[in-house]
């Protein structure tokens, strides 16, 4: 990649930092040759969970390519479409990257017994997950399709884990390139669940160092490999390649509420930023860091004005700031031909699931109606069917906007024609149509945190028979297959974090790469008027 003086110098002044307060001069760093990265996408090959061995461990394998299965329940395919096709525009969604400060005092990894989200054993790895995906998609550059440069990646929320402020810094600073360090509290040492203290030893965790004398975890057990010094190798510094495109955010309730359920608080701030953690075996001492403190919304959106990327705001807007939204629109293709208009699905009343307060609500009718003379995407974190928080305050003046409602409102516009979001953490592809035809496509997307840890490249095509084709593929991020003999570096990294989400003991019945429909797909409905014309 080759970056901009500005990136050039915001990089080089990190690094001297970071090497001045840690002593640390080296960054971790390794050259990724082609036959390192899985270099395509799912069209040419798929990555599978392989047969589970003696204790359950199970290897990622390859299995053979997806072509584009043809979905035609809003339109019928017409025969000779891909020789008359022109396209309009590619992008890539990213989606619940779940950037995790795995130290901080505020995560409450003891719910894990209720909740697989509490804790992950891949966790300490998000940021080396979210730069091998980077890295993949730079080096795709392009929709496998049509071969149209990607116009902009798309963030649809969960970029965070826990709405901290260096856990939102870290997933700036990743999409924009420079030096990341996925550490906090003391940087000389890891303090949390999975470390070898022998006071707090919890063997409900994963311990990769796995000490003698102790309890083996249920992780050892079920397979999993014991790679001592991954929790130093993990909080060293690496420098991000940043992704070569503009790219575009969105809030998700991980960013928006601690545990991506709970509305911050000055008590549940002074937890984060402290210095006591509990624990199952009593309270521990760690060191507090104010780089945990919680975001609020006009913060949260503040720091995307600290950027070497490019848009600046990366498409929250001064306005945003101002008021504390996180709503806004952008055009993009030729003349502007497609209008994203990117909502935020976070009650901010609690709870995981989403829903719209009245007055976005109202700004998004208008937007609809002043983009009739252009294709619309619709982006934000929830799906339609998670849209069912109404909770509001006591005495509230207007109820929450929920799924349904949302839906019939993009139903009467026939220019919408995607409904792109995450949050399920699971590929999943729904038409919703209208009782006279044509409809619109809703595109959600997995996680980069569990398995399959995947984004999505989407490209929208013209016909030129009377339909639109818009086509989906799957990406993964281009870490090696096979379980890495070294842990240095981002890259390897990634490849063990990959192995260590597809062996989650409480994932395995849970197949997140959603059904053959919901992947490499192409979706066909009819085309709006703006393109009939």
């Amino acid at each position: 990649m080759t970056l901009s003086r500005r990136a050039l110098f915001r990089s080089a002044a990190a690094v001297a930092g970071v090497a001045a307060v840690t002593g640390v001069t080296g960054l971790a760093e390794e050259a990724v040759a082609g036959a390192w990265s899985v270099g395509r996408t799912t069209l040419d090959r798929v990555l599978l969970r392989g047969p589970a061995g003696r204790h359950g461990w199970r290897p990622v394998v390859s299995g053979a390519g997806e072509p584009h299965l043809v979905r035609g329940d809003l339109a019928g395919p017409r025969s000779g479409r891909g020789k008359r096709r022109t396209p309009l525009l590619a992008f890539v969604q990213l989606s619940d990257v779940h950037i995790v400060d795995a130290q901080s005092p505020l995560r409450k990894e003891m719910a894990e017994v209720l909740s697989s989200s509490a804790y992950r054993p891949q966790e300490v790895l998000t940021a080396h997950i979210a730069e091998a995906m980077v890295r993949e998609i730079n080096q795709i550059g392009r929709g496998p399709v049509t071969g149209t440069d990607l116009a902009l990646a798309l963030q649809t929320g969960d970029n965070s884990d826990n709405g901290q402020y260096n856990e939102t810094r870290w997933n700036i600073d990743l999409l924009d390139g420079g030096t990341v360090r996925q550490d906090s509290g003391d940087l000389t040492r890891y303090e949390g669940v999975m470390d070898d203290d022998p006071t707090y030893y919890d063997p409900q965790f994963w311990h990769p160092g796995a000490p003698a004398g102790l309890p083996v975890d249920r992780y050892r057990q079920a397979g999993f490999p014991r790679r001592p010094g991954l929790l130093d190798e993990c909080r060293r510094p690496f420098r991000a390649h940043g992704l070569r495109m503009q790219w575009f955010t969105a809030f998700g309730n991980h960013d928006g509420l601690w545990q991506g359920n709970f509305v911050h608080t000055d008590p549940d701030n002074a937890i984060a930023v402290g210095d006591r953690k509990n624990t199952s075996k009593g309270v521990r001492t760690v060191t507090a860091d104010p780089d945990r403190r919680l975001l609020s919304a006009s913060e949260m959106v503040a720091e995307h004005f600290t950027t070497t990327g490019l848009p600046v705001g990366h498409g929250f807007t001064e306005q945003n700031r101002q008021d504390g939204t996180a709503y806004y629109t952008v055009d993009r293709g030729t003349d502007g031909l497609v209008r994203f208009i990117v909502l935020d699905s976070v009650n901010p009343y609690g709870g995981q699931n989403g829903s719209l307060d009245p007055a976005q609500f109202a700004w998004l009718q208008q937007q609809l109606q002043d983009a009739a003379d252009r294709l619309v995407v619709v982006a934000c974190h929830h799906p339609s069917w998670s849209m069912t928080n109404a909770t509001v305050p006591t005495g509230a003046p207007a109820d929450r906007v929920l799924g349904g409602q949302l839906v019939e409102e993009l139903l009467a516009h026939e220019n919408v024609v995607a409904w792109v979001n995450g949050h399920t953490h699971r590929n999943t592809v729904r038409a919703h149509s209208r009782p006279a035809g044509g409809g619109f496509w809703e595109i959600n997307t997995a996680s980069h945190i569990d398995w399959p840890q995947q984004s999505r490249i989407i490209e929208m095509v013209d016909n030129h028979d009377g339909t639109v084709s818009i086509f989906a593929t799957m990406v993964d991020h281009g870490a090696p297959v096979r379980m890495p003999s070294h842990l240095d570096g981002p890259v390897r990294l990634a490849a063990l974090g990959r192995l260590l989400a597809a062996n989650d003991p409480q994932e395995q019945s849970t197949d997140r790469r959603g059904k053959r429909r919901d992947r490499n797909v192409e979706l066909v409905l009819p085309a709006p008027a703006v393109l009939r014309g």
